[in-house]
């Protein structure tokens, strides 16, 4: 991997990667992530934010799977973003898959597919487990669910793909001129906790953005992701992933909303509960955005 300087003077990160060293990498993440061998990590203190962007190179999402290997369904799943959990105390990292969203369904039925009572199904994979949100119009208490991968689709093959050319995106010029020229954007929110010495980044592409020409402001707003809680430890760690949004519009800070059961108010009075995106929060973080391509 080198970095150089284009014309615009954005930080070109080359990854000089063949597809066979691509499909080698994808198969020993997927090997460790079945065998429960943990990634070794770069030891800082928790209260340090590590240049993330040359740590963990940006994935391609429009080219990025997850292939299950069932005989009666070997479903694959397109990976929506990616969470890294960063355990300093232990020197050991897991990534985790939020994958896209289906509905209820009867698999392979001959009529009437969908599932009349529906609900929203996504699932995240990492460290040997499926973590899968099913959400219907009411409360339910299958609404999140964490199971071994050997209980849900058959092993999963992970098809990563890198991205060639990635650019690092430091001004607000080089953020307006990427989004103008529609290069796909990848954002990374790197997140940590002092007292537990976790640290989390999350990295999603950049679905909605904002530019002001006049101000000379940009704001991302994207989800879902898998938002980590890092303030105390989880076991099995997947656990401690929830369903969010974030938005962010300076490199410092991030903002959340995070799918939970939320009131349902008419005239002020509570009449039920329903699962939405609720109750915003603001974290301290630090936000990176790469532009795949040149530009």
């Amino acid at each position: 991997m080198t970095m150089g300087t284009n014309h615009s003077g954005a930080k070109e990160i080359i990854m000089k990667t063949t597809r066979r060293e691509a499909l080698l990498a994808a198969a020993a993440g997927a090997a460790a992530l079945h065998t429960g061998i943990p990634h070794a990590a770069e030891t800082q203190p928790a209260s340090e934010t590590p240049d993330s962007g040359l740590a963990m190179p940006p994935l391609d999402y429009g080219l990025s799977f997850i292939c299950n290997t069932a005989p009666l369904n070997a479903v694959r799943f397109w990976v929506e973003s990616r969470t890294r959990l960063i355990d300093d105390a232990a020197g050991v990292w897991t990534d985790y898959y939020q994958c896209a969203s289906c509905k209820s369904e009867h698999t392979f039925a001959e009529k009437d597919l969908f599932s009349q009572d529906n609900y929203d199904f996504l699932p995240i994979l990492g460290d040997g487990h499926y973590l899968t949100f099913r959400r219907p119009a009411r409360i339910n208490d299958r609404y999140r669910t964490v199971k071994p991968v050997e209980e849900m689709w058959g092993e999963p093959q992970l098809q990563l793909r890198l991205a060639p050319t990635v650019s690092l995106l430091e001004t607000w010029e080089q953020i307006r001129d990427a989004t103008a020229a529609a290069i796909p954007i990848v954002s990374q929110t790197t997140l940590w906790n002092e007292e537990t010495g976790l640290r989390a980044i999350i990295e999603c592409p950049t679905k909605t953005m904002n530019i002001s020409l006049e101000n000379q402001i940009y704001q991302v707003d994207t989800g879902p992701i898998a938002y980590p809680d890092l303030s105390k430890r989880y076991d099995p760690p997947i656990d401690c992933l929830s369903l969010a949004f974030i938005a962010f519009n300076a490199p410092g800070f991030a903002d959340f909303v995070v799918e939970q059961p939320t009131p349902v108010l008419v005239d002020g009075e509570e009449k039920t509960q329903v699962y939405h995106y609720s109750n915003p929060f603001s974290m301290s973080a630090k936000n990176q955005l790469f532009a795949l391509g040149k530009l």
